[in-house]
């Protein structure tokens, strides 16, 4: 490493940073008349695609910490957009589901979803963004 300098531009963090900074960018105008958050978005695409879930599991699903996902799960609820109920397996639990109005919803704003991966990986080709995307997920 002697003589080598360190070039910021060239880091991962620093390039991780910055294309998250592009993707959530993109994310909050494509999401802005959906009045929702990447981690609202995720929370409520997570419960589409698993039905109900605890408020525990449903973080550790997204990745988010108990504080983070308590908030989310806050916001969510005092938009209607999800509904508790007792988990039958466990008294002391409460399951989370999508609202009626949740459910229309999601299924409303998916495709804008999806138009955020697409407007994010413009810049690469179809088989850059399939080996980008695996490299992600191995990082991740």
């Amino acid at each position: 490493m002697a003589g080598r300098s360190y070039v910021l531009q060239d880091q991962i963090g620093h390039l991780l940073r910055r294309a998250h900074q592009r993707a959530t960018q993109i994310f909050l105008e494509t999401f802005e008349q959906a009045g929702l958050t990447p981690t609202q978005w995720a929370a409520l695409a997570m419960l589409a695609e698993e039905g109900a879930a605890s408020q525990n599991a449903l973080g550790r699903m997204t990745a988010m910490d108990p504080a983070t996902i308590q908030g989310v799960i806050r916001r969510l609820e005092e938009r209607g957009l999800i509904t508790r109920e007792p988990d039958p397996d466990d008294k002391r639990r409460t399951k989370l589901r999508l609202s009626e109005q949740g459910q229309e919803l999601v299924r409303e704003v998916t495709a804008l979803g999806m138009r955020v991966t697409e407007r994010t990986l413009e810049p690469l080709d179809a088989g850059d963004r399939r080996k980008f995307l695996e490299m992600l997920a191995k990082l991740s």
